[in-house]
């Protein structure tokens, strides 16, 4: 059974923080609020989990795109290969938010990155998901939670995602009503960047 675990979007609470990274260092897999829609992530270094993400999402590690999430920019040259002054300064001026960036991906990123040309970079403007990142030492990967609903896209109310996910994952975060857009995708490989998914943010704000 999953813990539902409340931490307060504003003021997360230490303690709780710390179950969280205890059950990510122990391969365990979290859902998780962001400033768009609710997460489905786990430690980016445990192979184990990772191939336990992958399975729940239906895709083979090898074809997943999972996303990682940073709690700042300063990690980025380890899973990144370095990018342009330009692109750096649209990035630093759009995260944290509602952005994905798609960045050629370095050789260090961990086993379960190997052989991927790209990597998906987020920041989310969210305390508890960053906190989570820096108490842990490093990025956690993470994919959207989909619906089966024809209407609604995203469930936004923690209680049922816990219900529905409940034998799934180890520990949901309830830190009240996510939201039902999912970020914004931007290829940023080359110099002029390109939106492969509209989501929340228009990223023409800050280019």
């Amino acid at each position: 059974m999953a813990k539902l675990i409340r931490i307060h979007p504003d003021n997360p609470q230490e303690k709780a923080i710390d179950q969280v990274v205890e059950v990510l260092k122990q391969g365990g897999l979290i859902i998780y609020p962001s400033d768009t829609v609710y997460g489905l992530g786990c430690d980016i270094t445990n192979y184990k989990a990772m191939e336990n993400l992958a399975r729940l999402k239906g895709v083979k590690l090898d074809k997943s795109q999972f996303s990682i999430v940073c709690n700042d920019l300063s990690h980025l040259s380890n899973f990144t290969r370095p990018i342009s002054n330009s692109t750096f300064k649209v990035l630093k001026r759009a995260l944290p938010g509602p952005f994905t960036f798609v960045l050629q991906a370095s050789g260090n990123l961990p086993l379960a990155y190997k052989g991927k040309k790209t990597v998906g970079i987020r920041v989310p403007d969210h305390l508890v998901p960053r906190r989570i990142v820096e108490k842990l030492g490093n990025p956690i990967a993470s994919t959207s939670i989909y619906d089966e609903d024809e209407i609604l896209e995203y469930t936004t109310d923690p209680e049922l995602i816990a219900e529905k996910w409940d034998k799934l994952v180890d520990v949901v975060i309830d830190s009240g009503y996510g939201d039902n857009v999912a970020s914004s995708i931007i290829d940023a490989t080359e110099n002029e960047m390109v939106i492969l998914r509209e989501g929340k943010g228009d990223i023409n704000e800050f280019l």
